[in-house]
């Protein structure tokens, strides 16, 4: 016999009611937060600019119709673009992400949470330039800690990749919380956009794994923060949402995509999430890959020293942990740039032969090194559980790799070992001043001088960036 489901509407799930009530009522009172999100900033936004100088990028970028024209419509830093909210997102979303050079979040789901400033940055400056609300850079920040927050916590305990769901999934919630919150949505209607995010969350990972990598993983988060600006915006006209979205039975989030499991949750949202981000400062590596390239560039130094070439190695161990197993251990052809920033061996073997790895090593001219196959050819990943364990563990969060290397005369190198990358907590310090630089050469690929050292001195005064309205803000970084 069928069993009966009531039709009678439920109260809006917990998950839900959690993201909205904070989206909507938390203070942030962490200083550090927002002091990291200031470094955040800044280097989204470079990483973005780096991106302009890719054809495979711009080429996608713009209004769907050339000739649509927005006279309020939000600015797309770095480029002509004038655009309606939703489609400037997608611009600026998909220039942050597309080298896979922006910043990290890794636990039981990994994701990159600055993804969700393209739908922040230019929903504030949208509703800056229509004179609807005068925001300004504090807000943005607060809204990408937030932001942050909300993807970063979600993914502590709950891995969408070992269901096949894609983080950008995580993106979309966590852009329409704080979007919606933006745009002036009620508490309802907060709650309602993000019940709409659930609905159509359901994104794929297919094209970050072997045999599809391609370059759509570096335009999904884009899509991902530009959808979160349309279904906050459908909301706020009163349009209805889904209350039982995710423990809806059959129908829901959890019995369609997550094997019948609710969420975990770790820790309450707080500020924890920014203050603990990871930053790619030194290599546009997939991060489980980071503290390996760190590994590759001393021993080539090493090497160097020695007198010694790539061609003189034998053999080539890399003991790891186990999500660059899963994600980034590959053999075999790699088919594009988007399959290259995902192998191991190859963000390996750059380096050890170049000294160096930029977003240029990924590209077609650069692949085409016999070099590199023969070297992946000649590596092999093991995973070291202390490694995996420390990987998960929230007092650590180390990222480690090691690296030991044999020549062909018998002779072999002490292994190298980096737990922590520079773009770690536990190395801020260290790593600040070298995201500045980096920021500095991002700003020198697009600007003129006077305008870099305009923009620097507003992102380097944290009191004067804060008060700044959003529409003056993006204003320094027109072209």
């Amino acid at each position: 016999m069928s069993t009966h489901i009531s039709n009678v509407r439920p109260k809006p799930d917990k998950v839900l009611t959690l993201i909205a009530d904070y989206a909507t009522e938390f203070q942030i009172k962490s200083n550090e937060a927002y002091e990291t999100a200031r470094y955040c900033l800044m280097d989204t936004l470079g990483c973005g600019f780096e991106a302009l100088e890719y054809p495979a990028c711009t080429k996608l970028l713009g209004p769907i119709d050339p000739a649509t024209v927005v006279p309020n419509g939000a600015k797309v830093p770095g480029t002509k673009f004038q655009l309606d909210p939703v489609q400037a997102a997608w611009n600026l979303g998909a220039m942050i992400r597309w080298l896979d050079f922006n910043d990290t979040w890794l636990a039981a789901e990994w994701g990159h949470p600055s993804d969700n400033l393209g739908g922040i940055l230019m929903t504030a400056d949208w509703l800056c330039r229509k004179k609807d609300k005068q925001l300004i850079m504090r807000d943005v920040l607060t809204a990408m800690i937030k932001a942050h927050e909300i993807q970063g916590v979600i993914a502590l305990e709950n891995s969408f990749n070992r269901v096949g769901l894609d983080h950008v999934v995580l993106v979309k919630v966590a852009s329409t919380a704080v979007v919606a919150q933006m745009l002036g949505c009620s508490y309802d209607e907060v709650v309602n956009a993000i019940s709409q995010a659930w609905v159509d969350g359901q994104s794929l990972r297919t094209y970050r794994h072997t045999p599809n990598t391609g370059s759509r993983k570096s335009w999904a988060a884009g899509d991902a923060t530009s959808r979160a600006v349309r279904l906050a915006l459908i909301s706020k006209t009163g349009e209805m949402g889904y209350p039982s979205v995710l423990t809806a039975k059959n129908w829901g989030f959890y019995d369609v995509l997550f094997k019948g499991k609710g969420f975990k949750f770790q820790r309450k949202f707080g500020s924890y999430v920014m203050e603990h981000v990871l930053f790619k400062i030194s290599f546009p590596a997939e991060f489980h890959a980071q503290t390996a390239v760190e590994c590759a560039m001393s021993i080539f130094q090493q090497m160097k020293s020695a007198g010694k070439t790539s061609d003189d190695i034998k053999k080539i161990r890399i003991r790891t942990h186990e999500a660059a197993i899963r994600i980034i251990d590959k053999k075999g052809p790699l088919a594009n740039p988007a399959d290259r920033d995902h192998c191991i061996q190859y963000m390996v073997a750059v380096p050890l032969i170049f000294g160096r790895l930029t977003a240029a090593d990924y590209e077609d001219d650069v692949a085409k090194d016999k070099r590199i196959d023969a070297l992946r050819a000649k590596m092999t990943c093991v995973e070291d559980r202390r490694f995996t364990r420390d990987y998960h563990d929230p007092k650590k969060r180390s990222i480690a790799n090691a690296l030991t290397v044999e020549f062909k005369d018998g002779s072999k190198l002490k292994e190298v070992v980096v737990e922590y990358p520079i773009g770690h907590k536990r190395r801020r310090a260290e790593g600040m001043p070298i995201l500045v630089e980096k920021f500095k050469t991002n700003l020198a690929r697009r600007f003129p001088e006077a305008q870099q050292n305009a923009i620097l001195e507003v992102c380097m005064d944290a009191d004067r960036l804060a008060a700044m309205p959003v529409d003056e803000f993006v204003e320094l970084f027109a072209v």
